[in-house]
């Protein structure tokens, strides 16, 4: 009997003390950079749920947990505008992304997205993730399906059917459309056939966010068409992974900036976002005339069997590498994913002119490089790109930061760095070795720009009442370890993220508290 008075008495103080608490966590001392690009000011932070409820002086006021952040920042979660989340449902937890300070990411750029939306979005939204995520309609999704990889106009059926789908995704939560006119099948799309796509956007409230047409000896034309497409369809517009790639477009970022500024001043809303690299990722096949491509690679195949056609595809091939993302160098061309043959993966295209015993030139890399897509294609990370270029981008002040980075586990692949280092790279290169940026400066482009640009209201900036995603780093100490011989490396400095109120990074460990959420656009009904 009175052991069980004991129990009773031991229980009832427990509960007490936690019916007691004023917050579930109280953050004292930080160096609060808020996100609006405002000077830092040090303060004590409340939480309890999912909400900011307090700051000022909490010293006195209880919590479950405490973190004492002296000479540490506490800003807002950092919100990635540019990620490939296609691995989300065998990668819930998103480590790499998160263990960078990223608590919302935004997916289906380029182009490329889940199909059916609504359907996919609701079997993500069933994973424990370990960050919020929100996602873009894709214009060569929507193509794909109802045009294959044909290389023509639509008909007015069509068009009207890719338009249908357009607003699907929208009043389903898509953000807005992307396009990767690069790419198939959209490279082989015109204008026209793309801003009647963004209108359908913009009529549901969303932006249109462009891998543009060309981002090498094209580039200004390109960035043209993308300001027209937002002028014609009425719709906000970020150039994606902004950049002058290959040796003979370096500097040009100087008149695509003034191309921007135009066109904000003329009263549309044109941005940007960028990665903080000097080479860029993406497939193999870019190299390749993308009429070479239409059909798929089995029709690719066959051309290359043709002796005629096989010239005119090498041709082009040795143009790209010589002008573009090449830079008229085998060494600035080094394969990421290769399933087909796995010891390629991080060595350059002249390593396998070294390996196959031929010379090292562009006329046998175009063969390599046909032998690749032929056997399966491949991932590759290309070293084109300058660092003025890079600077000149990133001070820009219409330039967020994004990754382009797609959710990698250590082992598998050999992503670019980007994909573990984007964000701590800024803080630990770019603000504190080279002071290219102010830290507040830096956080702004990471939080707030991207949250306003999403039309999120209550996150990207630390207030009462805003949802409690936040980072805790050591300014002195943050950095990247990713590296394109060796990526498979988490940052240092980066020591809590806090996702929705939850701590899914606690002093620098990844733990398995899992709080994301999908993050719906702007037409999706409740």
């Amino acid at each position: 009997m009175r052991f069980n008075t004991v129990l009773i008495l031991l229980i009832s103080a427990f509960s007490n003390l936690l019916i007691s608490q004023d917050y579930d966590l109280i953050i004292l001392n930080g160096s609060i950079y808020d996100g609006s690009g405002s000077a830092p000011y040090t303060s004590d932070l409340g939480i309890k749920g999912l909400k900011i409820i307090s700051i000022g002086k909490l010293n006195t006021s209880s919590a479950t947990k405490v973190i004492d952040a002296t000479e540490l920042a506490l800003s807002p979660g950092f919100i990635d505008l540019h990620a490939h989340l296609e691995p989300i449902l065998q990668m819930p937890g998103a480590e790499s992304h998160v263990r960078q300070g990223v608590t919302l990411a935004l997916g289906g750029p380029d182009g490329g997205s889940l199909w059916p939306f609504g359907e996919e979005l609701e079997e993500i939204s069933k994973k424990q993730l370990g960050m919020n995520v929100a996602f873009l309609a894709g214009h060569n999704t929507i193509r794909k399906n109802i045009m294959n990889l044909d290389n023509r106009e639509p008909t007015p059926e069509e068009l009207d059917k890719m338009k249908s789908q357009v607003a699907q995704a929208m009043e389903e939560g898509a953000f807005g459309l992307s396009t990767g006119l690069k790419y198939l099948p959209g490279t082989f799309s015109k204008v026209d056939e793309v801003i009647e796509l963004a209108k359908v956007a913009a009529r549901y409230g969303g932006f249109y966010t462009s891998h543009l047409r060309e981002e090498g000896l094209g580039l200004i034309d390109a960035v043209k068409e993308a300001i027209m497409i937002g002028k014609e369809a009425n719709i906000p517009v970020v150039l994606t992974h902004h950049k002058a790639i290959g040796k003979p477009s370096w500097g040009k970022s100087v008149e695509t900036l003034k191309l921007v500024d135009e066109a904000n001043r003329s009263g549309l809303d044109i941005q940007i976002d960028q990665y903080p690299y000097t080479a860029s990722y993406t497939s193999l096949s870019v190299l390749i005339p993308s009429w070479a491509l239409e059909g798929g690679r089995e029709d690719f195949t066959k051309r290359v069997h043709n002796s005629e056609l096989r010239d005119s595809i090498k041709n082009g091939i040795i143009f790209n590498i010589m002008n573009d993302r090449g830079s008229g160098d085998l060494k600035r061309i080094q394969f990421g994913k290769v399933d087909w043959y796995k010891d390629l993966e991080g060595k350059t295209l002249e390593d396998w002119c070294r390996i196959k015993k031929i010379a090292p030139t562009p006329e046998n890399g175009a063969d390599l490089i046909i032998e690749a897509e032929v056997n399966g294609g491949a991932g590759a990370i290309f070293h084109a790109i300058d660092d003025a270029d890079v600077d000149r981008i990133m001070k820009h002040p219409k330039t967020m930061i994004a990754s382009d980075g797609r959710l990698s586990v250590p082992g598998y692949g050999h992503p670019h760095p980007r994909a573990y280092g984007t964000f701590p790279r800024v803080l630990g290169h770019y603000v504190r070795e080279r002071k290219l940026l102010t830290l507040e400066e830096a956080i702004h482009k990471m939080t707030l720009l991207p949250a306003l640009r999403l039309g999120l209201k209550n996150r990207g900036f630390i207030s009462a009442g805003n949802f409690a995603d936040l980072v805790i780093f050591d300014p002195k100490t943050v950095k990247d370890k990713s590296t394109y011989e060796a990526p498979h490396q988490y940052p240092e400095g980066i020591l809590y993220v806090i996702v929705n109120g939850t701590i899914t990074v606690d002093n620098g460990t990844f733990t398995e508290n899992r709080a994301g959420k999908v993050i719906y656009g702007p037409a999706k009904k409740p």
